[in-house]
């Protein structure tokens, strides 16, 4: 396999459980996910500490604050070496971190709608759209804006490829095999489906981190996937 599409969440809440994690999984992974929680417990220095043992991350903050914070925060945080960062997909947002980016290879993935909303939610937030015209809408914003890639569910994969065009990233969270809890997700997909719509790349939690055994549970995945001929 060429392409490693497999990212593994690291949505645990001590550097203690994610190097247990990391350790536990050896060479069966290479991309791990750090979001709000374990950076909130480990921070920056976790996210080093990854790098340092060739490993590959998505740091997944989320940034959505005024332009000028986010420019610099962005600053700070592709200085880390992080392969992606997550921002949210609002234009102001989206511009200042791309200035703040500068010259760094991290690449800037914008953030759609995510994948524990549903209608219900939009509605309640004031939109008055689908959510498949939301995405589509951020998307088209955040190409123009200079983003990299978007994060959005695997359901929206294939609209979204057709939109953004073939070089843009689309990392899918809310992937879960035929069969699996799907927690507090509301679109999801299969792995194999998610890639065959246009999925780059699969983020994967629960699924790996929550299984007896982990090593099992990613090979398993890799199985699934493992006759497309899109990352043969």
């Amino acid at each position: 396999m060429n392409h490693d599409p497999l990212i593994v969440a690291l949505d645990l809440d001590s550097a203690a459980e994610a190097d247990a994690l990391v350790g536990a999984l050896g060479d069966s992974a290479t991309f791990y996910k750090v979001g709000m929680e374990l950076y909130a417990a480990a921070g920056m220095d976790y996210v080093r500490s990854l790098i340092a043992r060739n490993k590959k991350v998505f740091l997944d903050l989320k940034y959505y604050d005024i332009g000028e914070t986010v420019k610099r925060a962005v600053a700070v945080a592709c200085k880390s070496g992080a392969t992606f960062l997550t921002v949210h997909a609002v234009g102001q947002v989206m511009r200042a971190a791309v200035e703040g980016r500068g010259d760094s290879d991290t690449k800037l993935l914008a953030v759609t709608v995510l994948t524990s909303f549903d209608q219900k939610d939009l509605v309640e937030m004031g939109h008055d759209c689908t959510v498949s015209e939301l995405v589509a809408k951020r998307v088209r914003q955040a190409m123009a804006s200079g983003i990299d890639g978007i994060v959005a569910s695997p359901l929206e994969a294939s609209a979204i490829r057709s939109i953004a065009g073939p070089d843009a990233c689309i990392v899918t969270p809310g992937v879960r095999s035929a069969g699996t809890d799907k927690g507090d997700q509301k679109r999801v997909a299969t792995p194999a489906d998610a890639l065959r719509d246009g999925a780059d790349y699969l983020v994967i939690g629960r699924q790996v981190t929550r299984a007896k055994d982990p090593v099992a549970a990613i090979a398993a995945i890799r199985e699934e996937i493992a006759n497309l001929p899109e990352i043969a």
